[in-house]
Parts: C-alpha cells; structure tokens; sequence
C-alpha cells in the first residue's frame, strides 16, 4: 500500500525529525498468552516512578518518544513497547482497544513492575484511558497527550468512521494476512544506531515498519471508542498535553476531556500532532513539565 507520493512524503517528514546519536537498545519479550513485542526498559535514577509510553498510529515506540527519552530516564523508569499491529508489535487477528490495555498491564507483570504512569500519544492515550478504567490498581498516573477521549461527535465524523469502520471489518481478514507477511519481511531487531547526520533514514525505516493495511484495522477500531461516560470516574493524577495547532484530534475536544477529568492539569504546547517529533523542542519541556505534575501527585 505504499506508492510514489506517500513515499516522497515520509521522505519529507524523516528529514525534519531532530537528530541525536542514538537511542538505548531493547528486547523482544514473550506475554504469556498473548505474544511478542519488542520492549525498551531505560531503569532510571533507583526508586523512580515507572513510565509507561504508548505510541501513536502508524509509529512506533522509538519513534515517537525517541526525542525525550534521555529526559525523561533522569527521572523515571521508562518502558516503551511496540503496540499490536505496528512495528514489532503482537500480531493478533483483530485489533481492539481493549486488547492494547491489557497489553500494558501484561508488560508490567513481565517486568515485575506493580504500578505505573501511562503517558500516551494520540492512539497511546486512547490506550491509556483504556488501562486506567480496565486496571485502576495498576495504573496510578495519566499523562495524556494530543489525546481524543471520543471521536463521532459531529455528522461528518460519524459518517466517515461508521463507513470506515464497516470498510475496515470487510477487509479484516485480508488485512491480517498482508499485515503477518508484511511484519514477517521485518529485520528481528530495530536499528539503535546510524552514521552521523542520517537519523532520517532510521526514522524513515521506523515510518516503514507498520503496514498500511494495519493502519486500516487501526482506524476503524479507534473510531468507535468513546470514553464519555467513565471519565469522570478515573481518579488517579492526570496532565492533559494539548497541542492547539492539532489539524488532527480537535483542540475544543482535547480540552473537554481534560475538564471531564476529576483534578486534569493542563498543559499547551503550540505544534501540531506531530510535535512529539517534529516539534520536539517545544513539546518534550512541556512532557516534562506534565509528568512532573503527575508524579508529584503519586
């Protein structure tokens, strides 16, 4: 599903990511009963607070959280994790929601971790939320950013994921079947290091780790949640990370889900939804700064 445009179009987009020497390597790790991820657990100062990060889609976990990471392990444990369906993520034959919370809950037994902060970008805080009304013993901070808490308000919007979702439930089984053949085709481990100067051709294989055909699955999933009616029931700390140039998840409605939220801090960065990486110098002071309000909460 790739063609010439979107091609020069990731090409256009690894070019203007910032560059670093190198991010800290990880592991593929078995959930019994679920499958294999692969999973990057920065231990961090002793005693610190667990941070879980969850991507958004059609990333992966190093690329969207690659940017802040040395920051944040100065001050947490981190754990990032590639989520069904992309990179090296499960691969299962549905994608849900449901399934990607309990993802994480399963990555903490894994680790030995008992409670953790969720910080999720877009589709990770979508995860996010999920885990915490799922699993409130167990995840006991949200940090959520360019997050949507539902997504058919509007005619338009649910014209488009009613039919999309319909698109996406026909092709399912096919859309497995392109997506194991795809990820079969995938080098075991990611690349952790690169020549000086040419992060763009990593991030770029990163961009090309997902296919298409999950993102279909992806979509049309993510277009039926809505958390409207729990919201007001998650008690645990909460920053909310609103990025008010967002052409994708609309700004009123990051804005709502954190007033819906009992004590939500909020906190602005102007950028788009992809600050996380292609305005990484204003987005990671204000992750922090979010965090920060949310660990010292715990």
């Amino acid at each position: 599903m790739t063609n010439p445009r979107s091609s020069a179009a990731l090409r256009r987009f690894a070019k203007r990511v910032p560059d670093i020497a190198e991010v800290p390597g990880g592991r593929l790790v078995e959930l019994p009963g679920r499958g294999s991820t692969y999973v990057v657990d920065i231990a961090g100062p002793a005693g610190a607070p667990a941070l879980v990060l969850l991507h958004g889609t059609a990333c992966t976990a190093y690329l969207n959280w690659f940017p802040a990471l040395t920051a944040l392990a100065e001050r947490y444990r981190v754990i990032l994790f590639d989520q069904r369906w992309h990179g090296r993520g499960i691969r299962s034959e549905r994608f849900t929601v449901d399934d990607c919370a309990d993802d994480v809950v399963a990555i903490l037994d894994v680790l030995g971790v008992d409670q953790a902060v969720c910080a999720g970008y877009s589709l990770g805080g979508v995860v996010s939320l999920a885990a915490a009304h799922r699993h409130p013993s167990r995840v006991n901070g949200l940090v959520l950013c360019a997050t949507p808490y539902r997504f058919q308000e509007k005619w338009r919007e649910r014209a488009f994921h009613q039919a999309f979702g319909a698109f996406a439930a026909a092709v399912g089984p096919y859309s497995f079947r392109r997506t194991e053949e795809f990820a079969a085709r995938l080098p075991e481990l990611p690349e952790i290091a690169w020549a000086p100067g040419r992060l763009d051709q990593w991030a770029l294989a990163e961009l090309r780790s997902t296919s298409g055909w999950a993102i279909t699955q992806v979509i049309g999933e993510v277009g039926r949640f809505d958390a409207s009616a729990w919201l007001a029931t998650l008690t645990m700390p909460t920053a909310v990370v609103i990025t008010t140039r967002d052409r994708a998840i609309p700004v009123y409605r990051q804005l709502e889900m954190a007033t819906m939220i009992p004590g939500a801090s909020i906190h602005l960065v102007k950028a788009g939804h992809a600050a996380c990486v292609l305005a990484a110098d204003r987005f990671v002071p204000v992750l922090l700064e979010a965090c920060e309000a949310v660990a010292a909460r715990l």
